[in-house]
This record gives structure tokens, sequence and C-alpha cells, in this order.
């Protein structure tokens, strides 16, 4: 078994159609077809059911191809562990952050850090909603900027961050210009962004779900990612809910951003695995403490 077959079964996968699949990988179908038999008849299970639309994961190939991701990841870090050999780094910190993560906390710290350690390698790593804490569970980053609330099952965390929350509008919007903010029942009927990859705890917590007055949102689009609300929201098919930090880390002429005036602040907590709080992620934690405070420092 070679980790090229293994990048097979998970573009595979994702892809659900051999032909798809095979142009993804610049292979001929032809030879992907013959690859997956041999790895399925090597492993002794099918991996995938055929039917008219393209293949199907079975249950032997599901846990297969997760098995191959985790794989592949850990692949990708062996490699980085020796190219930093190679550059005569001493370290790599892989930093997890969500949208605006912080807001400029996180871009200064990463800055700062690597200004004190310059034989360490800060890779930042953008996670899609609600995923920076399994992310960290899952070994795909070190440290990183957790958005509350969250599961921190197994892992360290302290929050290091607040900020206000904002209506994203279209730039057209009868509310886009107000000043004073406004209240999140004056947007109550309107049709709000989610997201479906997020855990529902997240997603009401966001959607002010109920809201004051009992209410619940009118729920509108789903999103996988920050650009995708974003695209909605400019083209006035929904609102959507964000940290203030987004309005200055997206701002574009086609939306409006507004204060909300009667909604609890974004905590963002700074999270690591329990027990692997190597010198790394305490050095990164440090210079986050620090900064955090000073942010905090009346000018």
């Amino acid at each position: 078994m070679e980790l090229r077959q293994l990048r097979y079964l998970v573009v595979i996968a994702e892809e659900g159609n051999l032909g798809r699949a095979a142009a993804r990988l610049y292979v001929s179908q032809p030879a992907l077809s013959y690859a997956l038999r041999s790895l399925e008849a090597e492993l002794g299970v099918r991996l995938f059911d055929r039917h008219s639309g393209g293949v199907a994961a079975t249950a032997a190939g599901r846990d297969v191809v997760a098995e191959a991701r985790r794989t592949l990841r850990q692949a990708e870090r062996v490699a980085v562990t020796a190219e930093r050999h190679r550059r005569g780094q001493t370290g790599v910190l892989r930093v997890g952050f969500v949208a605006s993560g912080a807001g400029e906390l996180t871009t200064r710290a990463r800055a700062e850090y690597a200004r004190r350690h310059p034989g360490v390698a800060v890779e930042p790593k953008r996670f899609d909603w609600g995923q920076e804490a399994a992310a960290l569970r899952e070994g795909q980053a070190d440290v990183a900027f957790v958005w509350l609330p969250a599961d921190l099952t197994g892992l360290h965390a302290q929050v290091v961050h607040t900020e206000a929350r904002v209506v994203g509008l279209p730039a057209g919007h009868r509310l886009a210009g107000r000043a004073g903010g406004v209240s999140v029942l004056e947007v109550n009927d309107e049709p709000l962004m989610w997201t479906e990859r997020a855990p529902r705890g997240w997603v009401d917590w966001w959607a002010v779900n109920p809201r004051p007055d009992g209410s619940s949102p009118r729920w509108g689009p789903t999103n996988d990612n920050v650009e995708e609300m974003l695209e909605r929201v400019a083209e006035g098919a929904a609102v959507c809910f964000a940290a203030a930090s987004m309005a200055r880390y997206y701002a574009r002429p086609d939306l409006a951003w507004v204060t909300l005036t009667d909604v609890e602040p974004l905590r963002v907590a700074l999270a690591w695995p329990d027990g692997a709080a190597g010198p790394l992620v305490r050095g990164f934690a440090e210079v986050v403490r620090e900064l955090a405070a000073d942010l905090r420092r009346p000018p």
C-alpha cells in the first residue's frame, strides 16, 4: 500500500465519481479504476459501491477513507519536519483560527512570536465554522483561537479576547447607515445565514435563538464558509451575524456592517490539547497573554 493509493481513495470519496476524481488527480479513469480494484483486492473488502451516477463508499470504505485522511495528514507532518531540518529551523507551530480569529490579536501574536523565535516556522491554519476545537483534537493544529461556545473536551483553554457582534447587510439595506447600531429584534424578519457544518449549539448562539422576545430566527440560506456567506449577503439573499473584526477584515463595497446593541459579545479562547503544551505552545500562549493585556490597556 502506498500514500498515492490513499490519496486516490480520499479524492474518489470526495468526488463520488471516478471520472471527476481522475481529472482532479491527473490520471486516466481506467488507471484509477485499476488502482481502486487492486487496493480492494489487497485489503480484502469492497470500498465503494458503483451506481449510475458514480460511486458511494461502503461502511468499510468510509472507515478506510477516514484512516487514509489521518495517514495523509501525518505524512504531511513528516515532510514538514524534514523540511524544517533542511532549513535549519527549530520547530513548526500551527496556529488555528476561524474567519477573523481574535482580530488584531491573532496577527500581532503570530508576528511577535516569529520575531522572538526566528527559528520557528509559524503556520496559520484557517478552519471553517466551529471546527477549530475539533481540529486541535485531530492534530491539525497545535494551538488555536477558538470562538466560544465550543466543545472544549480534551483541551486546555483560556479566554483572551472579547468583541462585539455585528450584523452584515447588503449595502443598500434600509439599516445599512444606522450609526448607533441596531437591536436584534429590528432584523427579526430578515432571513439569516447559517451553517449545517457547525454544532447546533454554536449555530443557535450566533443566531441569537431564541430572540429576546422568545421568537425564533427566520432561517435563510446555508453556507459552508465565510466567503459563501458574504456572497449571499451581498446579493441580498439574507443577512448574517458576525464578529466585529470581520467588518475590518472582510470590508467590501457591497456590504455594510452595523453593531448589534443587545446581544452578548463574542469570547475567543486560546486553546491547545491537554498535555500537549510543549515549549512552542507555551511560548505562544505567553505572547498572546502579553499582547491581550496591552490591547485591553486604555491608551
